[in-house]
């Protein structure tokens, strides 16, 4: 009995979120007609991500329909236009945890920004999200879709020449604001101690919501906790699994000229 009363409460739940997002639509799509391009899931996912207050989650959906034209002018950022940062190596896109999420692995001692260009940066870090989202799994019958994707971020060797701080907040911005809800949770590995002082920095611009979803793996946890999380087929071969990690980069020709 008490099983059917909470299906029954989680089947109202949804029907009264479901009309949050009728509202949210009505009131933006009043001051952006474009707002009508958008999905009801993309709306929802902004809708959560101001704890359902439709004036806020409206705001916030503005902003975006305002940025996504102006940062994707051609509906997407071409793998050429982000060559340069591709090449690096420092992500790659590959492998599901056991939630089916789409994962991301990073290697934080792969970035200089001496040598970066911060618009490149910025370019680089839609087209990783867009990638990725695109990776997401089609939804199962009963449309309980997976919108969520999953991070293991490895700061080995990482140092002052590393540090970023002005790329972090644009990458971190970019996906608060423009992608909501769509990180699951990202593992922190091998840090070293030098990146708290970064991190310090960077901590007060990470909203509430996403500030949990960033673990720190101590070193003698790491096998266990990514076993835990993605299984060994997804898992690369640095941390003992047997996934070959491969960097795929456009032609050589079609890299853009600055």
């Amino acid at each position: 009995m008490a099983e059917r009363e909470q299906q029954e409460q989680v089947a109202r739940d949804d029907a009264a979120e479901w009309k949050q997002v009728a509202e949210l639509r009505a009131v933006t799509q009043a001051q952006d007609p474009s707002c009508k391009d958008e999905d009801d899931y993309t709306l929802r996912r902004f809708l959560r991500a101001r704890d359902h207050n439709i004036g806020k989650a409206s705001a916030m959906l503005l902003k975006y329909l305002k940025w996504k034209p102006a940062a994707k002018p051609h509906g997407a950022i071409a793998a050429a236009e982000v060559a340069r940062e591709a090449a690096q190596g420092k992500l790659y896109l590959q492998g599901h945890d056991r939630e089916g999420r789409p994962l991301i692995y990073g290697f934080g001692a792969r970035h200089h920004p001496a040598r970066r260009d911060l618009d490149e940066f910025k370019r680089y870090v839609v087209h990783v999200l867009d990638a990725t989202v695109a990776r997401l799994p089609p939804p199962p019958p009963g449309d309980v879709r997976q919108e969520k994707f999953a991070a293991v971020a490895d700061l080995a060797g990482w140092g002052y020449a590393n540090c970023d701080i002005r790329g972090y907040l644009a990458a971190l911005d970019i996906m608060q604001s423009y992608y909501p809800e769509r990180l699951a949770r990202v593992f922190l590995v091998h840090v070293p101690y030098v990146f708290m002082a970064a991190w310090k920095i960077v901590y007060p611009f990470i909203d509430d919501n996403t500030k949990k979803k960033f673990v720190f793996v101590p070193d003698k946890d790491l096998d266990r906790t990514l076993r835990e999380a993605i299984d060994d087929s997804q898992l690369p071969e640095i941390y003992g699994g047997k996934l070959k990690l491969k960097l795929v980069t456009p032609p050589a020709n079609k890299l853009p000229s600055h």
